[in-house]
């Protein structure tokens, strides 16, 4: 399936194309490029616009005095609820700590102590210090600014403000590249093509198919959205995590929100409601600390229970010194909306903060589609089960950019055409050498189907009422009659765009990515509708228990024929390679 778009009008040729320019992109991009890879870096916006610049609270590794490996895996089992893959958790903790230290060597400066060591931290779900953080609370933004400068001294080719459209494939279905639109002038502008036998997503979330998110306005979904298209699978996209201290503006805010860290309560903030009560305590041995899923349903009960609409950190007792060093940006934004931490408390709510679900990969960052990898947010390697333990994104995109890479330079891009079990490594993947002398695998030229399956455009003022049955039907408390109705809505949106009823759409970067959200929110609900149980970061009002014996397995969904919905779940919490059954479920 194709997304309605003119035919590529100029066309760039390279070993390797990385879609995205956070954390994950942009490593990926620098060790091909270190190993003799042409490599070209395609990004929607700007190379420094995407999530990571936006991450404030740090990147998670044993770096600390007696902190090990093992304690890390431990605490992020415990925070993925028994849907962590092990394997693939032990291999994150394991090659953390020398992948952050590589980024140092990239440039990378993050705070240090007054022994000259870095500075570390505590968040939700942790029980040590250790979280690296950067500019106090611009971790994000020091990564980005060290890896955008890193890929400009190397001189890689990189296409900005361009939209990903679809995978391009050869006669025998390996990737052979991707469309794009690039929007504005330049050396290239339009609809063209980057021809390559490696394809790394690392296109970020999703977040902007709820109303209020913290994430910036390009995430979209592209990447998973171009997966599905592609036949690949996806996984787990039921689990949208809810960061539980997002600003809050009121309750008609949309769109990007403003994030208050989770390292202002690793630092000592409190919750409280509006008479001071600090309603975490008992709820867990962590109180504010506790996992994310925890914190953000500990809030949203407490607003229930008082009929608030909101609820308050009170980091009053930090004084102004510690906020305007530790956390500026945060002080910032805080007072540009007319309040002052230092002597009010700050108003917060949850709001749509990161997908731990997304396109099926293995440890090698391979994807079901031959040639096809995925990195980041818009991939689900196993490592955050049910919920992501906070902070460790960044390093997830770090780590498995650097295993991606490793794969694609020992020629793995002949791929397996199945998503395998995670085994922990020393940085290279388990992949077979399949290039001659190593490098990818050259594939023929883009086979472009007579007459491809197209998906329709919805009119690109559905992206608001997409925006709208979500946050309703599918947000942080759900039940199956919300799911239900969101579920039909959907449908109702997908039919009037496949029957051409009203103003026929024109293809252009609106109604792609409005096609893009409305793919990935159906997705979403189907996966939602279908775990019934409450676990993680999926809260099933009417199925309020964990339930391991029916549900502590995976939902895997692929898109079908006739734009059908093919479902099938795993036989347990592990990524074993798995190949849709051929009575797969089809909604």
């Amino acid at each position: 399936m194709r997304l309605p778009a003119p035919a590529p009008g100029w066309s760039i040729d390279a070993d390797v194309v990385v879609v995205g320019s956070g954390v994950a992109g942009l490593t990926a991009a620098l060790r091909c490029e270190a190993a003799g890879l042409r490599t070209v870096v395609v990004t929607k916006a700007r190379l420094d616009a995407g999530s990571t610049r936006w991450a404030q609270g740090g990147i998670a590794a044993a770096l600390g005095e007696g902190d090990t490996p093992e304690q890390h895996l431990d605490d992020t089992l415990v925070a993925g609820a028994g849907l962590c893959d092990e394997e693939a958790v032990r291999l994150l903790v394991t090659e953390g700590p020398d992948a952050v230290r590589r980024l140092i060597s990239t440039g990378a400066r993050f705070d240090t102590d007054t022994d000259g060591g870095i500075a570390l931290t505590r968040e939700g779900g942790h029980h040590r210090r250790r979280i690296a953080h950067a500019g106090g609370d611009a971790t994000g933004a020091e990564i980005s600014r060290a890896l955008v400068e890193a890929v400009q001294a190397r001189g890689l080719r990189t296409v900005e403000h361009a939209l990903v459209l679809d995978l391009l494939t050869d006669a025998e279905g390996r990737t052979a590249g991707v469309t794009l639109h690039v929007m504005g002038e330049g050396a290239h502008d339009g609809v063209g093509a980057v021809h390559a036998p490696a394809v790394v997503l690392a296109t970020g979330g999703m977040g902007q198919v709820f109303s209020a998110t913290t994430n910036p306005p390009v995430s979209t979904g592209d990447g998973v959205a171009l997966a599905l298209r592609a036949g690949a699978e996806v996984s787990d996209l039921e689990f949208v995590q809810f960061h539980p201290t997002v600003l809050f503006l009121g309750p008609d805010a949309e769109g990007q929100q403003p994030l208050v860290s989770e390292a202002v309560r690793g630092e000592g903030a409190h919750l409280v409601d509006a008479d001071g009560v600090r309603f975490m305590v008992g709820q867990h041995e962590l109180a504010e600390l506790a996992p994310r899923d925890i914190v953000a349903k500990g809030i949203m009960r407490r607003m229930r229970e008082k009929g608030a609409a909101h609820m308050y950190l009170d980091a009053r007792h930090f004084g102004a010194e510690m906020w305007e060093h530790r956390f500026p940006t945060i002080l910032a934004a805080c007072r540009a909306h007319g309040i002052d931490p230092v002597t009010e408390p700050i108003p917060v709510a949850p709001a749509a903060h990161y997908a731990s679900g997304g396109v099926r990969t293995d440890s090698a960052g391979r994807t079901t589609v031959p040639g096809l990898y995925a990195c980041g947010e818009v991939a689900c390697t196993g490592v955050h089960g049910a919920n992501r333990l906070a902070s460790n994104s960044l390093l997830e995109g770090l780590v498995y950019a650097e295993r991606i890479a490793a794969d694609i330079a020992a020629g793995g891009t002949a791929g397996t055409g199945t998503a395998g079990t995670a085994h922990a490594g020393t940085g290279a993947a388990d992949a077979p050498v399949r290039g001659e002398g190593g490098g990818p695998v050259r594939t023929a030229a883009p086979v472009l189907p007579e007459t491809p399956q197209l998906q329709p455009l919805p009119a690109p003022e559905d992206r608001s009422a997409v925006q709208r049955i979500m946050t309703e039907g599918a947000g942080v408390l759900r039940s199956a009659g919300s799911l239900r109705r969101a579920a039909e809505e959907l449908a109702e949106l997908q039919a009037a765009a496949a029957e051409g009823r009203g103003k026929r759409p024109v293809p252009g970067t609106e109604t792609w990515e409005t096609a893009n959200l409305l793919l990935v929110a159906r997705v979403l609900v189907e996966a939602a509708r279908r775990r019934e149980e409450t676990r993680g970061c999926h809260w099933r009002e009417d199925r309020p228990d964990r339930d391991d014996q029916q549900w502590r397995r995976h939902i895997v969904v692929r898109l079908g024929e006739g734009r059908t919905l093919a479902v099938h779940t795993t036989d347990g919490p592990g990524f074993a390679p798995v190949t849709p059954p051929t009575g797969a479920v089809k909604k």
